[in-house]
């Protein structure tokens, strides 16, 4: 919001007028004085005093004006929509655009670099910790389907063929997916092995 410029008799009466037009109370005004005013002599004189006022920025505010300011160094055309929950501390963010694949990446690289990125400054403006989660096109509930996907398909290659499956590198979130589509097959177990960001998911048959 850009600041607007207020006269009154004082400056006082300058911010309360501020306040009224704005429909906020003068401590969530930011304001900058222009003029003091002056009374003069018997009105001879006399000045109003000028203020410049606008609404504080909020924390919601802020993470627009970051996220606008992000896609644009990226010439990016992003449009996003913030969904905070408070109660949860999680703070869903949804992109959408003409150029969404640039912002997904190989295999949501790219967004997951965009989230981490976005959550580092989330958390910087908040008093406690809050959980990022970045999206666009529905991309990450339509990842999720693949992987579980993914994970039956290996598991019914490793009974076959009784030999473990080792998969391509996985971020901890992806891996936590295939784990958990087959913690509860009788047959076979997971575990990951490796360093970060190499680090992969074994599929393997259960002893016994």
């Amino acid at each position: 919001m850009e600041f607007q410029e207020y006269k009154a008799k004082t400056v006082e009466e300058a911010i309360t007028a501020a306040a009224v037009e704005l429909g906020v109370a003068s401590s969530e005004l930011e304001y900058e004085i222009v003029d003091k005013g002056a009374s003069g002599f018997l009105g001879i004189g006399s000045k109003p005093a000028v203020i410049k006022a606008k609404k504080k920025d909020s924390f919601i505010d802020d993470i627009y004006e970051y996220l606008n300011n992000l896609f644009s160094a990226m010439h990016i055309e992003a449009k996003c929509e913030i969904d905070f929950d408070e109660a949860e501390s999680v703070m869903n963010i949804e992109v959408s655009g003409p150029e969404m694949s640039v912002i997904i990446g190989k295999r949501g690289q790219t967004l997951d670099a965009l989230q981490y990125l976005i959550s580092l400054y989330v958390n910087k403006k908040s008093e406690s910790y809050v959980r990022v989660k970045l999206d666009t096109e529905n991309y990450r509930a339509r990842r999720k389907d693949t992987l579980e996907n993914l994970a039956k398909n290996i598991a019914s290659k490793v009974k076959k063929t009784r030999r473990s499956v080792t998969l391509e590198p996985m971020n901890p979130y992806e891996r936590r997916i295939i784990h958990s589509a087959l913690q509860n097959d009788r047959y076979v177990e997971t575990r990951s092995e490796g360093e970060e960001p190499y680090r992969k998911v074994v599929v393997f048959l259960k002893r016994g």
